[in-house]
């Protein structure tokens, strides 16, 4: 069974850092295109950031020149490192990857992140 495991969620200050990761395991497969999500209360959820596997990557407009996504070596892990966060970031944050060959997409649990002003 395939499972994304979350981390680094928390609690900062207006213009602080944090570091999110995200795990794949249960998977022989590695994931083609692999991504951050949120969702705020009362939102719907919106893409924060998606990377391929050959590491090209697209971003959101709010986040651009904030938040950088990369990918670990064996391709199954993703990275979000989130700089000058503002209160607006807050949200729960999803890992999100997508398996084309077996046509499969998968969800992580979330994270949550809170910005405080």
């Amino acid at each position: 069974q395939v499972q994304l495991v979350e981390s680094g969620g928390g609690l900062v200050q207006a213009g602080g850092s944090l570091r999110l990761s995200c795990v794949v395991s249960g998977s022989i497969f590695s994931m083609n295109v692999m991504g951050w999500y949120r969702q705020a209360p009362g939102k719907q959820r919106e893409l924060v950031a998606t990377i391929t596997r050959d590491g090209s990557t697209t971003y959101a407009d709010s986040v651009k020149g904030r938040f950088t996504i990369s990918r670990g070596d064996d391709k199954n892990t993703v990275f979000q490192q989130m700089n000058t966060l503002k209160p607006e970031d807050t949200a729960v944050y999803y890992c999100n990857a997508d398996q084309r060959y077996l046509k499969e997409n998968y969800w992580g649990q979330g994270t949550q992140v809170t910005v405080s002003s």
